[in-house]
């Protein structure tokens, strides 16, 4: 099938500035493309383009079949354009204003000039403005005293007076509230159903996924990807809006959006009900009613996929334990089992009184080696899984590795616990742990210290405190945790990820003395307290 409108290698830039470069696509007969980017994409230059506004520097530009030269008259083609901002009559009424161009009358002097019907105009604009769900006191109210909303729904209004072969529409949706976005996006279905082309350019792209065919993703003025709607996802789209595919950078991006537009809705539902209200002050308790219930549906809604994420972060985070339990446990039993054996073995090679002694000396010193890799991947066990943590608690576990994180680093290190810590549920304990690593870990990367102190105190007998302090350089005033996922830096997030699963609090601050000091309180089950395997102050 030929296509309605066929655009090829279409470039303009503004001075030095570059842009829309070599856009090519089409829009068939009664279909609806989509046209999607970020800000500064090009999208509405594009539209522009299109709609005969913009001249383009390079590229060619046909409609139904016919070759287009720049500029033309767009209505005279049997397109109609609905721009981010609406352009109005400011002098004329609504009526007017919906049938400017286009007015319904008794011809006079041939066909060029009209004596305007005033009723049957204001019937038909009644009757559009009903399908739009749009209400006026008077039609003949002038359209300068009207809201943005109004007037956009006013332009739109006046596209449903023709009946045009394509109509482009340049992201009107930012001057519209929900429901009258919903409006929108319903009037396109309907006049795809009529066989009207759509060309669709907005930044929303839950409108453009519920009503196209094909959906045309720009990058920096560039087309970067096309897709048929149904064969497509989000975050795909997502991927080529940004240039990335790396899920760590989609996520917060997929997750804002949503956020954005579950606010925007909820926000417009809550305004809603505040005019009903206002408008009719004898329902006015029965609205109140209904507006507090309905912000508590939403607060309940919010609070389970709250808790929802909560449970996914806490199966994630048992499934990781379990795996880095069962690869430490392959480690020790097998690797370290096989390497000891092999060193035996080398030993009674080395013992023969029939060897060389060049043969002795390569020997020593190849299970010297071997000494050292067991020892290595003993230090990655204890990493992976404590092997303490489970027969001796948590307190003998966190000695062991301060003791060997002191070794490793050089860095002194005074590790203060309760007396009678008591043992803990195995996913608080192996949590008490994790907090521990990561914060030692933290301060051996980035906190440039020689002195570092940890403390295990009950501050009741349901909640425990570890407080992690250093002699280092601390964190810069305008310290986020929540940017540090993009930085490549996940411990102190990881800390924050557990306190938060844990029902605990997490505060970071800079020490006076210098260094930073982290403070973690835990909830916990009252613990059955027992003589700790680690002495109360102990130095490394």
């Amino acid at each position: 099938m030929e296509p309605l409108l066929k655009a090829e290698n279409i470039s303009k830039s503004f001075g030095t500035l570059p842009v829309v470069l070599n856009v090519s696509l089409e829009v068939h007969p009664g279909e609806v493309v989509g046209v999607i980017g970020q800000s500064g994409s090009g999208k509405s230059t594009l539209a522009m383009l299109l709609a005969g506004f913009y001249t383009a520097d390079e590229g060619e530009l046909y409609f139904k079949g016919n070759q287009l030269k720049w500029p033309f008259h767009v209505r005279s083609l049997g397109i109609e354009v609905i721009h981010q901002s609406p352009s109005l009559a400011e002098d004329l009424d609504i009526t007017s204003n919906i049938f400017l161009g286009n007015e319904i009358g008794w011809p006079i002097l041939g066909k060029w000039l009209k004596v305007p019907n005033r009723h049957r105009m204001d019937q038909e604009a009644a009757q559009i403005l009903e399908t739009l769900g749009m209400k006026f006191s008077s039609l003949r109210l002038s359209v300068a005293n009207l809201t943005s909303e109004q007037r956009q729904m006013i332009a739109i209004a006046r596209v449903m007076t023709y009946k045009p072969d394509l109509i482009i529409i340049d992201d009107p949706t930012r001057l519209l509230g929900y429901s009258n976005q919903q409006n929108l996006l319903t009037l396109i279905q309907m006049w795809q159903k009529q066989g009207i082309s759509v060309l669709f350019s907005s930044n929303n792209l839950d409108h453009l996924l519920a009503v196209t065919d094909r959906i045309i993703v720009l990058r920096k003025g560039r087309q970067v990807a096309k897709y048929r709607t149904d064969d497509v996802d989000r975050d795909e789209i997502l991927a080529k809006m940004i240039g990335t595919s790396d899920q760590q950078q989609l996520t917060p991006i997929i997750w804002a959006l949503d956020s954005y537009y579950r606010a925007r809705e909820q926000a417009e539902s809550i305004q809603q009900s505040k005019a009903l209200v206002e408008k009719d002050l004898v329902a006015q308790e029965t609205f109140r009613r209904k507006l507090i219930d309905q912000l508590a549906e939403q607060v309940t809604v919010l609070d389970s996929a709250n808790l929802a994420l909560q449970d996914a972060q806490r199966r994630l985070l048992t499934e990781l334990e379990q795996e880095r339990k069962h690869l430490a446990r392959e480690i020790h039993d097998q690797i370290i089992q096989d390497l000891l054996s092999t060193n035996y073995q080398l030993e009674e090679v080395e013992a023969d009184d029939d060897a060389p002694p060049s043969l002795r000396e390569n020997l020593i010193s190849i299970r010297t080696n071997i000494r050292g890799l067991i020892e290595e991947l003993r230090v990655i066990c204890g990493n992976l899984r404590p092997p303490t943590i489970d027969s001796l608690g948590v307190g003998a576990a966190i000695q062991s590795f301060a003791q060997e994180w002191a070794r490793w680093t050089n860095i002194s290190l005074k590790l203060e616990t309760d007396e009678n810590l008591g043992r803990f549920p195995e996913t608080i304990a192996l949590s008490i742990f994790r907090i521990v690593q990561e914060g030692l870990n933290n301060v051996y990367k980035h906190a440039e210290a020689s002195e570092v102190k940890v403390s295990l105190k009950h501050t009741s007998p349901r909640s425990l405190m570890i407080a992690i302090s250093d002699n280092g350089k601390g964190i810069p005033d305008d310290f986020d945790l929540s940017t540090l996922s993009s930085k490549g830096h996940y411990g102190l997030l990881g800390v924050s990820e557990r306190v938060a699963l844990l029902g605990g609090r997490l505060r970071l601050q800079n020490q006076v003395s210098g260094g930073l000091l982290i403070q973690v309180e835990i909830p916990h089950p009252r613990v059955e307290t027992m003589l700790s395997a680690v002495n109360t102050d102990t130095a490394f």
